[in-house]
């Protein structure tokens, strides 16, 4: 069952443009006024600057750049909003070893088609050939699992390729600048890299038949690129500065999820 802060968000973040009373929250959620309350502090102890006024109500100030489902469940189109909410199919995390890792565990217990693993760092990425993925905070790292009856086709550079014009789409239609998809799995923009994408499978031993695919992708979205490793850092770039990004990262993730997942 969400909690009551989550709901809270989740109202929050699908009315950024206007105040909301604390009674039209309580009528819409079920909630009490005190409980409102409540989900107000805990929000702001979570991060989240939220404007109060008398007799005007909450909002949302601009800039919150949380990570959250009710974020993401906020900028999907509607089609994708009535499939994701209260599904459970968006999981977050602060720190994770790495997104594709945790994605094809879900996989192999039978996670569903669309299912979305997102973390704001971690600590053992990884990129093709076993490569490892420098993934510090400031960038976006998600990780979709796919199913095969839900695809067109199921060759793998096919499938990379798509995710990554995917992502190309997502980027130029939010902030106005398209990356050059290259060979099939690295994005640049001026030259440097800005997004690695990596795809994996698992197969039925017998018949080799494919059992679901996890795509990964990891997008330098406002790092400090000049905190980065001196061999990576001078052939990668950020999408934005730090803290200086005109979108949020929940944004950009449903942007990518509504193209991927059909």
């Amino acid at each position: 069952m969400m909690a009551s802060k989550d709901k809270v968000l989740e109202l929050l973040e699908s009315n950024k443009e206007t105040y909301i009373s604390g009674e039209v929250i309580a009528s819409s959620l079920g909630l009490s006024r005190n409980a409102i309350w409540k989900a107000i502090n805990e929000l702001r102890k979570a991060g989240y600057e939220i404007d109060a006024i008398s007799n005007k109500g909450y909002k949302l100030k601009e800039g919150n750049d949380i990570l959250s489902e009710a974020g993401i469940i906020s900028y999907l189109d509607s089609s994708y909003k009535s499939k994701y909410k209260g599904s459970n199919l968006i999981r977050i995390y602060d720190v994770a070893n790495s997104t594709n890792r945790i994605a094809k565990e879900m996989a192999i217990a039978g996670a569903a088609h669309g299912t979305v693993v997102i973390a704001n760092e971690q600590t053992e990425g990884r990129g093709r050939k076993d490569h490892s993925f420098y993934s510090p905070k400031g960038g976006l790292y998600l990780s979709i699992i796919l199913r095969p009856e839900f695809l067109k086709t199921l060759l793998p550079d096919e499938i990379t390729i798509q995710t990554g014009t995917a992502v190309c789409d997502s980027i130029e239609a939010l902030a106005g600048v398209r990356p050059t998809l290259k060979p099939i799995n690295d994005l640049f923009i001026n030259d440097k890299k800005i997004c690695g994408i990596l795809t994996e499978a698992g197969t039925e031993f017998e018949t080799g038949d494919i059992q679901w695919i996890v795509v990964g992708i990891g997008i330098n979205f406002d790092s400090d690129i000049s905190a980065f490793p001196s061999d990576i850092k001078n052939i990668a770039t950020s999408l934005f500065s730090p803290n200086q990004a005109t979108i949020t990262r929940n944004q950009l993730a449903a942007e990518i999820i509504q193209k991927i997942v059909v």
